[in-house]
């Protein structure tokens, strides 16, 4: 029976453990943090049955890909970038809004966002020139930097003009997989530069393009449409930035001093209000799994902000005890990364460890107000679609790799026993 088993989950262990901590933990909290989906569709056992069922699959798209050799990845790229780019630009052109954002594509009935199939990809894409122009002791050849921007600046520029926190995230990602790969650091050097530079002049155009819009209003824009008046024609530098108002609203609500808790306003702060209170009212051990109350408050109480449900629930150990479960991926991904043979693997189990730890870092510093609102769900735990087995095969792909690896180790030490 344990062979069996064995042969179903195969790869490193401590990855196998973690995979299984976090979709647990993500099994209770988004079945207590869906309070609200439960009350409007009066079906209290159809939002977790969803849930558990999409983590099921989850699970089987993570084992189907951990059973893909290494070597197939590179072949996909090519696709994966086409693919990439033809949803990036569907989204853009007709995309599915929410409020001012414009990021789902529907197609044969399934709705998702292209910029987490866009994400992988250019991580993939990333690994696969490190690793063809590592000089052996020098590092990565100085073209590999023109490569990498050629495919990540697009990429990102596609994914920012929507979702700014995962194009800012992505990049982030590139930037340490340039920094591991050995790109000179005198290139990494003028990159930093230009980024700041143009940090700073995105800034200034948002706070220029961009309106001061209370939350109020900001949420019944969300709800209806004004259809009374007509809509201005938008020149350019208003359409690259229509999401302006959103960005500097969030940005002046972060940059504010906190207030005392008399002073909050629950109408017009109310997500980062409740979370708030959620985190003060949790304690060391927390309330207890299913008990929070704030659930019932924080319209987004199941994705953006589970961290903070979380941590009313679990405490100030459970809070530290998922982080601890992103820090032992992050790890061990470090560990399969050193012990592969080649470049390839390596590069891409890093990339794809920092791409999932990132985004989990982001969404808990919003969680517990060291971030503006940036609208990442928590990987593997939060409640979604296709963005939660998108992260399970990303998991597959790192288990793929931890069994080339110690394949190969084990084909080292085999003729020094012999």
């Amino acid at each position: 029976m344990n062979k069996r088993i064995g042969r179903i989950f195969k790869g490193d262990k401590g990855i196998w453990m973690v995979f299984f901590f976090l979709c647990m933990v993500s099994i209770v909290e988004v079945f207590s943090a869906s309070s609200g989906l439960t009350y409007k569709s009066q079906n209290y056992v159809g939002p977790i049955a969803y849930h558990t069922l999409t983590i099921l699959a989850g699970a089987l798209v993570a084992i189907i890909t951990l059973n893909i050799p290494c070597r197939y990845f590179k072949l996909m790229t090519p696709f994966l970038m086409l693919i990439s780019l033809l949803t990036l630009l569907w989204v853009l052109l007709a995309g599915t809004k929410v409020g001012d954002a414009g990021r789902w594509i529907s197609l044969f009935g399934i709705t998702f966002q292209p910029s987490e199939i866009a994400k992988g990809t250019v991580v993939l894409a990333v690994a696969q020139i490190l690793a063809a122009m590592q000089r052996e002791e020098k590092g990565a050849d100085r073209n590999a930097f023109k490569w990498i921007l050629w495919i990540a600046l697009p990429a990102c520029l596609l994914i920012g003009l929507e979702n700014l926190s995962t194009a800012a995230m992505l990049f982030v990602v590139v930037f340490l997989m340039m920094f591991f790969g050995r790109v000179p650091i005198r290139q990494l050097g003028k990159l930093a530069t230009v980024i700041i530079v143009a940090a700073t002049f995105a800034l200034t155009m948002v706070w220029v393009v961009g309106h001061d819009v209370n939350e109020e209003e900001e949420l019944q824009a969300t709800k209806t449409e004004q259809i009374d008046e007509p809509k201005k024609e938008k020149n350019f530098i208003e359409k690259m930035f229509h999401r302006a108002d959103t960005w500097k609203s969030r940005i002046k609500k972060f940059g504010r001093p906190a207030p005392s808790p008399k002073d909050y306003d629950l109408d017009k702060d109310a997500q980062v209000a409740h979370a708030n209170i959620a985190i003060v009212s949790s304690g060391i051990i927390g309330k207890g799994p299913g008990k929070s109350t704030e659930r019932d408050f924080l319209s987004q109480a199941f994705s953006d902000f589970i961290y903070a449900i979380i941590i009313e629930e679990l405490g100030i150990l459970g809070a530290f005890g998922v982080m601890f479960l992103y820090i032992i991926l992050l790890f061990r991904c470090a560990r399969i990364a050193s012990r592969c043979e080649n470049n390839f693997p390596a590069f891409l189990a890093m990339g794809l460890g920092l791409l999932l730890v990132i985004q989990a870092l982001f969404n808990m510093m919003v969680a517990v107000g060291l971030a503006p609102v940036t609208g990442q769900p928590l990987p593997l735990i939060s409640k979604g679609g296709t963005s939660t087995i998108i992260n399970c095969a990303y998991i597959g792909v790192i288990l793929s790799i931890s069994r080339s690896a110690k394949v190969k180790k084990e084909k080292e030490l085999t003729p020094n026993m012999a």
